[in-house]
């Protein structure tokens, strides 16, 4: 009888694959990631299961270690564990296989808050969609950023976000710069503490206002001003312009609408690699 070496990591691996694997638990944690805190009842109803389902999903995900809970009074608040949970969500969603045909949007309020999330939206606390790719593209095209090694923030990134008024924390347990794998688009946005720190100053100075309970959020006149002229990213859609397409062969809002219809796409991913092991 010969027995198989595993690796110490595996078994909890797979207790997070497991977790992921259910679309109701996939479906609660990419809500989750506006950064917000929701009720239990909150996300039952934005997943559409009945509030002890809800419950007894937000229980395994709190003891797994993906959700926080706060109480206040007779209310529970729920919210992602941190960032890095945030930015696994995010790159789990990116990985999901496409539907080979999508459906269509079922009515126009839905198709304009597909275009509204691939364009731009927040990840938990940092920028992605269409201009979050644009904002990391930017800023290593004009060596703000440096991959030489490892991504880091160079002198002259720090002195011209400094000049925007983003402050970054001096020491932190979290990476400064990362580079996070954007889910509609297929390519990395800016998170790590740098990441979070320049979206907190585009919320706070208006650069960029969120669009009423998603994770959507459209760039400002005074926004598009500040991105054009100190990164060099023009954020206004072009009508003449083909649709962008990601890695995969997919356009953005195509990404998005796949993402949205059906199973999450975390639990697609997650749930076929969880079933192909048993």
């Amino acid at each position: 009888m010969t027995t198989r070496a595993t690796s110490e990591g595996v078994p909890q691996l797979a207790k997070v694959a497991a977790l992921l694997a259910d679309g109701t638990r996939a479906e609660f944690c990419l809500a989750l990631l506006d950064g917000r805190a929701w009720t239990a009842g909150e996300l039952a109803r934005h997943a559409g299961v009945a509030p002890a389902t809800a419950t007894g999903h937000l229980n395994q995900l709190v003891a797994g270690g993906l959700l926080a809970e706060e109480r206040q009074g007779r209310h529970r608040y729920l919210r992602l564990a941190g960032p890095r949970v945030a930015e696994l969500i995010e790159q789990l969603a990116a990985l999901a296989p496409p539907q080979a045909t999508p459906p269509p949007p079922r009515t126009l309020s839905a198709s304009s808050r597909q275009r509204a999330l691939s364009r731009a939206r927040t990840c938990y606390d940092h920028l992605a969609g269409t201009v979050g790719v644009a904002i990391y593209d930017a800023m290593t095209e004009r060596g703000l950023l440096d991959q030489d090694g490892g991504l880091t923030l160079t002198g002259d990134g720090a002195a011209r976000l400094a000049a925007l008024g983003v402050t970054v924390p001096a020491a932190s347990r979290r990476p400064a710069v990362l580079a996070c794998l954007d889910w509609t688009e297929r390519r990395p946005h800016l998170a790590g503490a740098v990441g979070a720190a320049l979206c907190r100053r585009a919320l706070e100075a208006g650069w960029v206002t969120r669009i009423g309970s998603s994770r959507a959020v459209a760039v400002t006149p005074a926004g598009r001003a500040v991105l054009r002229e100190q990164l060099g990213v023009d954020p206004e859609p072009t009508a003449a312009a083909p649709t962008g397409t990601s890695a995969a062969g997919t356009s953005a809002a195509g990404t998005a609408a796949r993402a949205g219809a059906g199973r999450p796409p975390t639990a697609q991913l997650i749930g076929r690699a969880h079933h192909s092991t048993g």
